[in-house]
């Protein structure tokens, strides 16, 4: 059965991926194949280097599902794998799929040393299959790619995000045990631990969303940081649903969505100080979000 394959990163699958995708279910009526590739090159060849993802893999696939993939093929980026010329690197994980096009970003590079550029795909393609190469996406002049993106969130700019994103940024996790000092402070708090290697927005809090396994989407005010009132050491993001002390989230996985930076991380002299800024941050959060007040659950 012939297809359609696109090939790249995809790391967030941001509105530039979703272009590449769109256009490429419009090129034919076969199915979609993607191939992406994990863990992120960069943390082969330049472990050093390598980036924050955006997102899991999980994450991505579903992502790259939403758009349109009919499958996603994952490669798992090896030392071997890296040191494939491009012409291996084409029979090797191309041609199985048996594509009459495939379809990349302008500035895709493959094989051993990125020797490989469109040019050469569409010549090792010749008689198998057609090459159709995109320019970039840009939002407000600004090129859309993963790194502009990770230089939003480290600046805690979760809205430029978006516009890139195409939707919020979020993170997903099993909500950890905390050190409970929210629940004493009446905000009870699902706390994830900053997962390796994945971009956070900067610290701060932030105006967002909380859904959990039942896919209740609700209102929440989220801290990034080490809580350096109480001399944290950790990084976390935690989340307090707004206007519930009710919940029992420990060991359920929740997604956690960044809308809007409310402020960067402060060290209170003392709890009350602390206390009174959270009021005032959840006053903020539910302007952010468009809610109004609400009697508290307890």
């Amino acid at each position: 059965m012939s297809t359609v394959v696109a090939i790249g990163n995809f790391d967030g699958v941001h509105l530039g991926h979703q272009s590449v995708l769109r256009q490429a279910m419009t090129l034919s009526e076969s199915p979609l194949v993607v191939i992406t590739f994990w863990p992120h090159p960069m943390s082969v060849l330049r472990p050093d280097k390598a980036p924050k993802l955006l997102g899991d893999l999980t994450t991505r696939i579903e992502l790259l599902k939403a758009a349109g993939a009919r499958e996603v093929r994952v490669v798992n980026f090896t030392d071997a794998v890296a040191d494939l010329s491009p012409r291996e690197f084409v029979e090797r994980f191309v041609l199985p799929l048996e594509p009459v096009r495939v379809v990349v970003g302008e500035n895709f590079r493959f094989g051993r040393r990125a020797a490989g550029d469109v040019a050469e795909l569409a010549r090792l393609g010749e008689g198998h299959f057609e090459v159709v190469p995109l320019a970039l996406e840009s939002v407000n002049d600004i090129v859309t790619c993963s790194t502009s993106i990770r230089a939003s969130l480290a600046e805690g700019d979760v809205a430029a995000a978006a516009q890139h994103l195409g939707r919020a940024f979020r993170i997903r996790g099993v909500v950890q045990m905390g050190d409970q000092r929210g629940r004493d402070l009446g905000y009870p708090t699902a706390n994830l631990a900053v997962p390796s290697g994945m971009a956070v927005p900067a610290d701060g809090v932030y105006a967002g969303w909380l859904t959990g396994t039942d896919g209740v989407r609700l209102p929440a005010a989220i801290s990034v940081g080490s809580n350096p009132t109480f001399h944290g050491v950790d990084r976390r993001v935690e989340s307090y649903v707004l206007d519930r002390t009710d919940l029992e989230l420990y060991g359920e996985e929740i997604q956690v969505e960044f809308i809007d930076r409310l402020r960067g991380q402060v060290q209170f002299d003392n709890v009350d100080d602390l206390t009174a800024q959270m009021d005032r941050d959840v006053a903020h959060c539910r302007d952010a979000l468009g809610i109004g007040s609400h009697r508290s659950v307890s």
